[in-house]
């Protein structure tokens, strides 16, 4: 017999429950998805009325105005996209979270754009374009707003399909394109773009081949060892210290010396007497921290974690100084032939623009930039942090050399070269490690692939007597330690930033010439 006092079932208003139940949590997702575009549109409007009250009651403001929105613009596309160098191989390595990455790059990209930052920019772009030729301010102003726009555009698109790209080098296309279009050919110094082509090879083969250099002599002199622990007292102060030295140095160098003019004899000093300080506190450190550890490798990962770390936050303080004359460069160089009403090589750079700048970029790592974050430190090669320590190693190590030789390089192209070249030796070694056959062959295991051991697999290939068939070239492609599909889509990238930003500088110029 039922129960007379049950409530009635209702499944017509169960169903439409279910559906408004379905409905909220499909908003909930697309609000989630949009509040990081809804940010970005904020901190641009903020950016405008800063620089309104700024720049108020003076002639031409409304373009002033504008061209800090677009400067914003600019400033968060190099957060997400070109501090990923920095933290992302630590992220890689499991050193730092993506929210401890993202707290420490914020801090110090900032600190290292306002304290760091420079008093002058070359606003045409390290002389690319001769000022005389672009006499009238309004087509000054036009050629830098359409740099601005092109170069902030393109690194957006390249954000979005996940390649890190140089913002200097989208902010030469920019300025190229631009140039181009307002005073013709004869208005670029090739030579001077020569010489940026260069680059786009100089950069990633130095640090990819820096990189590889001491992921061998780490290979070889500590994890290959037989006592790793003691080796590793030996020669991870050494590292460290190199380490100390030589961002010491490349602070100096190419961040502090934006305030203070610092003599290459004075840069070296710097970095040697680091080097010893280092060297001495190091052996202290590592021998205390490395007492009881078991002889494996994942006890010597944890004696470079922290070295690790600091770098990250060191290479974001420089990177800071250093880029944020991307997203400001252009903008000072409106506002200042805005306010003067002539053309200038190089102008004092306000205050508040540089503050849009500094805290544009930030607030772009937070918004925008995981996404590039894992791709270098996750999806191009598996990093530990002995090989993430060799990346952040080498990018120093390649922009001190290429600018004691006045080689032009890119911060993007040298940490990603870094960790291409991290991925590359990886795979060689592997294929050709006697040592690592002579292991596996002592656990009765048996090599049944030659042609994929040629191909750097030695970690499929080896098989009981009655093991699988030989394996596909499907299966060897996709087991490559270094992702092919990734390094075509970034290097095409690299190769097409200046010339697709020129272009677009190009036509947004003549779109502009109309208006402004």
């Amino acid at each position: 017999m039922t129960d007379s006092t049950a409530s009635p079932k209702k499944p017509t208003l169960d169903k439409d429950l279910d559906k408004l139940v379905h409905v909220e949590e499909a908003a909930g997702l697309v609000a989630r998805g949009l509040l990081a575009p809804g940010l970005g549109l904020l901190f641009l409007a903020l950016a405008a009325i800063f620089a309104s009250i700024a720049v108020f009651g003076e002639p031409g403001a409304a373009i002033i105005v504008a061209a800090a929105a677009i400067g914003a613009y600019m400033a968060l596309n190099i957060g997400a996209n070109d501090v990923a160098n920095n933290v992302g191989p630590a992220v890689g390595a499991k050193a730092l979270t993506l929210t401890g990455a993202l707290v420490i790059a914020a801090i110090f990209e900032s600190a290292g754009a306002l304290i760091a930052g420079g008093d002058v920019i070359d606003t045409i772009s390290k002389g690319i374009i001769a000022p005389e030729t672009v006499g009238d301010p309004a087509i000054f102003i036009s050629a830098m707003m359409a740099a601005l726009v092109s170069s902030a555009l393109w690194t957006n698109l390249a954000t979005w399909i996940g390649a890190p790209v140089s913002t200097t080098h989208a902010v030469v296309g920019g300025v190229v394109g631009a140039g181009i279009a307002a005073a013709g050919f004869s208005a670029v110094d090739w030579i001077m773009m020569s010489q940026i082509a260069a680059s786009w090879v100089i950069s990633p083969v130095m640090g990819g081949v820096i990189a590889a250099a001491f992921l061998a002599f780490i290979k070889t002199t500590i994890i290959y060892q037989d006592d790793k622990i003691q080796a590793a007292r030996r020669w991870v102060p050494l590292l460290i210290a190199v380490m100390a030295g030589t961002f010491s140095a490349y602070l100096a160098m190419k961040g502090l010396g934006q305030v203070l003019s610092l003599s290459p004899r004075t840069v070296t000093l710097v970095g040697l007497g680091t080097f010893a300080v280092v060297w001495g506190a190091s052996h202290i450190h590592v021998r205390r921290q490395s007492r009881g550890m078991e002889n494996r490798n994942q006890s010597l990962r944890r004696l470079f974690s922290l070295p690790l770390v600091i770098s990250a936050a060191l290479l974001s303080f420089a990177h800071g100084a250093n880029d944020v004359a991307n997203a400001v460069g252009p903008l000072a160089a409106i506002v200042f032939t805005v306010q003067a009403g002539t053309v200038s090589a190089a102008v004092s750079v306000p205050l508040w623009v540089m503050v849009i700048g500094a805290f544009g970029i930030s607030l772009g790592l937070v918004l925008f930039g995981p996404k590039l974050i894992r791709m270098v430190g996750e999806q191009i090669t598996k990093l530990n942090p002995m090989r993430a320590f060799c990346v952040a190693l080498s990018a120093a190590i390649t922009v001190i050399i290429a600018s004691a030789l006045g080689l032009p390089v890119s911060s993007t192209h040298t940490a990603v070269g870094a960790v291409f070249g991290v991925g590359f030796f990886r795979e060689w070694y592997t294929a050709r490690s006697k040592r690592r056959r002579a292991y596996l062959e002592r656990r009765g295991l048996k090599v049944k692939n030659e042609r994929a051991a040629n191909n750097g697999l030695l970690h499929i290939l080896y098989e009981e007597e009655n093991g699988q068939p030989d394996i596909s070239r499907e299966e060897i492609a996709r087991r490559k330690l270094v992702r092919r599909a990734h390094v075509r889509t970034i290097v095409a990238a690299w190769v097409t930033t200046v010339p697709a930003a020129a272009l677009l500088a190009a036509l947004i110029f003549l779109v502009l010439r109309n208006i402004i």
